[in-house]
């Protein structure tokens, strides 16, 4: 490509992909994270009746976020109440589902406003990427809390921290 505004789009062409790029390598992480924190809350039977209601509910609501996205209805509640099994299934759903979506997504459409209505019922309207930042920023908080109730049981939380995720992924 050639002429005054090849160097344009070629910035801008990269751009884009590192948007791309860092967005798919946070989904990434909150997949990795998700899979640790199921296998670490499934070692520890003690810590069930505490943490499996938080875990349900973390995936339960980047469940309802894709939903969302997607202008969809959720099949599942903010706060569900599901089995170790379940949560795995959900999980993987939810890694394959953000995979899909942000395959698909251009740059231009992360300011987009998504409409939708809260599990309290408020309308609300918030563009793609802060949903997409929401999603990525609840989970850490509800980890937290399942590593301490496993803690507390008697056993060894995993570490899902960022960091972890980066240095193991090479």
């Amino acid at each position: 490509m050639s002429g005054p505004l090849a160097g344009v789009l070629i910035a801008n062409r990269t751009k884009e992909l590192v948007v791309k790029t860092y967005l798919a390598t946070l989904f990434r992480y909150l997949a990795w994270a998700d899979r640790r924190t199921c296998q670490s809350l499934r070692a520890v039977p003690a810590a069930h009746a505490e943490g499996l209601p938080l875990l349900a509910h973390l995936l339960a609501a980047e469940h309802v976020w894709l939903a969302r996205l997607e202008q969809r209805e959720p099949r599942h509640p903010v706060w569900p109440a599901l089995g170790l099994d379940a949560c795995d299934a959900l999980a993987a759903e939810n890694e394959a589902g953000y995979r899909t979506f942000l395959e698909g997504l251009r740059e231009d459409q992360l300011d987009q406003p998504i409409h939708y209505r809260t599990s309290r019922g408020q309308e609300c309207v918030t563009p793609v990427l802060d949903i997409l930042t929401q999603v990525v920023t609840h989970g850490p908080y509800h980890r937290g809390q399942i590593a301490k109730a496993i803690g507390r049981a008697g056993g060894s939380p995993a570490n899902t921290d960022y960091i972890t995720f980066v240095r193991e992924a090479g």
